[in-house]
């Protein structure tokens, strides 16, 4: 039998696995209980504990999950963020109008953009990775697309490229000769706020989609440029998350709740 950790290390839960890779029994430190999952295999899954086990511990079958765990097993649909679509807070306001002409073209394009890297990154789901769009922030702030992977976690902006030269600066990005936007600022912020929202780590990245050209700043290291066609790239890295971690983020955020207080 083979022990496995997951989780935050020195916290996080031992799985004691079969040469086939079932679990077939868990411990949970901060609990101090071993759940089995297949009863003729006790003896055998608690020896390969032992040289783990802390203090005073319990040994059964799985605890009933708790009211916490429940609601986020069974979201309410309203609370739910999976079935999001890419630009979803956009669609909406298009939708309603009241904005000026000027302004619904601004919104078309960011929907473009969106919608265009949202179907990309969704690509990733067939290589372990979990993807949420739309996320809503308190105020007027929102995550177009949230990445959950092997690789870790990326919070990403997209931004429309035109079809004209993109210039990615530490602070702005500049797209053509319009005005410089801050979405290297803003893409900061939101990975620091979801950081905070799932206690894990969030990269902040800027998916530039139809420029004819990037330039990106080669002082800009902590923020990840992402162009279309880079989900292939995501989809080979790993070494960060382990599936199971991937699952537990994932439903925590998908949460509307989760979000509600950062």
């Amino acid at each position: 039998m083979k022990v496995v950790p997951t989780g935050r290390p020195g916290r996080g839960r031992l799985y004691v696995t079969l040469a086939d890779g079932r679990s077939v029994a868990w411990y949970d430190r901060e609990a101090g209980r071993v759940s089995i999952l297949m009863a003729q295999h006790t003896d055998a899954a608690l020896a390969a504990l032992r040289p783990y086990l802390t203090g005073s511990y319990t040994v059964g079958p799985p605890p009933v999950p708790n009211a916490a765990e429940l609601r986020r097993l069974a979201l309410h649909p309203d609370d739910d963020l999976a079935p999001n679509r890419p630009g979803e807070a956009l669609l909406g306001e298009l939708d309603h109008g009241g904005a000026g002409q000027r302004a619904r073209h601004r919104m078309r394009q960011d929907l473009l953009a969106q919608q265009r890297m949202g179907a990309e990154l969704d690509t990733l789901e067939g290589a372990g990775w979990r993807v949420l769009h739309a996320v809503p922030l308190p105020g007027a702030g929102r995550v177009d697309h949230l990445l959950i992977g092997p690789a870790g976690v990326l919070c990403v902006r997209s931004v429309p490229g035109r079809r004209q030269r993109a210039h990615v600066g530490d602070l702005l990005v500049t797209v053509g000769r319009t005005e410089p936007r801050a979405d290297v600022r803003w893409a900061r912020r939101a990975a620091e706020r979801a950081t905070h929202a799932l206690t894990a780590s969030v990269r902040p990245a800027l998916a530039v989609v139809d420029a004819s050209r990037v330039e990106v700043a080669p002082t800009l290291r902590d923020v990840r440029v992402l162009l279309p066609g880079d989900a292939t790239d995501l989809a080979r890295e790993g070494g960060v998350l382990k599936p199971a971690d991937v699952e537990a983020l994932y439903t925590l955020a998908r949460d509307r709740h989760t979000w509600s207080t950062v």
